[in-house]
């Protein structure tokens, strides 16, 4: 079944996990890229909400009243297994529908560096995805997609997104997030159907999706 077409984005939610021995690693790619974001916005102060870390910020939007729209960002602090809990009951307490959601994740099946955005879809095995549907009861948020890449050999999964960067990988994957908190501001800004055109157009005529 096709996703239902997305609404001006109210919320952006970056999926992480909570705690420094986290901070520098590949499944924190969302929240890494809201921190981009909210610095870009000239966020001072995050409050605790819900079981998340929560920052509002105004864009520039006319159709919305007085020209401004307030767009929530969210990292989840629950851990990324059970990220839909808090995105949910913040969904609920803000009044903002899943076509008005959009999530910043890593992304195993894209290669390290690019970065995607996506209309609705299923999880694709990532957990954090498939709480946040399992919680809202709905497939139909957007997604922007940080690319991390295969693990190398037969290094585990878990592994592989949880492990510390080394230098040069370090420097590699804040280039990424950046890039993905730029395609997220696009697609609040300009709408995420423009934001998809625009960041995956290159890609595709390379023939990546």
């Amino acid at each position: 079944m096709a996703a239902a077409q997305p609404k001006p984005i109210r919320m952006v939610a970056g999926l992480g996990n909570p705690g420094e021995e986290y901070a520098a690693t590949r499944h924190n790619a969302g929240f890494c890229a809201i921190d981009v974001l909210a610095e870009k916005a000239g966020v001072s102060y995050w409050k605790n909400q819900a079981g998340a870390e929560v920052a509002v910020i105004n864009v520039n939007d006319a159709e919305a009243e007085g020209g401004r729209r307030e767009v929530v960002l969210v990292k989840p602090q629950s851990y990324m297994n059970t990220s839909g809990g808090p995105i949910s009951k913040l969904c609920a307490q803000y009044k903002v529908k899943p076509e008005e959601l959009l999530v910043i994740h890593d992304e195993l099946d894209i290669p390290a560096g690019d970065v995607r955005v996506k209309v609705g879809g299923g999880h694709a095995g990532h957990n954090g995805l498939r709480s946040i549907i399992d919680k809202l009861g709905s497939r139909d948020f957007s997604r922007i997609r940080a690319g991390i890449g295969t693990p190398p050999g037969r290094m585990p999964v878990a592994d592989f997104v949880l492990k510390q960067l080394r230098s040069r990988e370090a420097e590699d994957f804040e280039v990424m997030t950046h890039q993905a908190a730029e395609a997220a501001a696009l697609a609040v800004t300009r709408g995420v159907v423009f934001a998809r055109d625009h960041v995956n157009g290159g890609a595709n005529a390379n023939g990546k999706h």
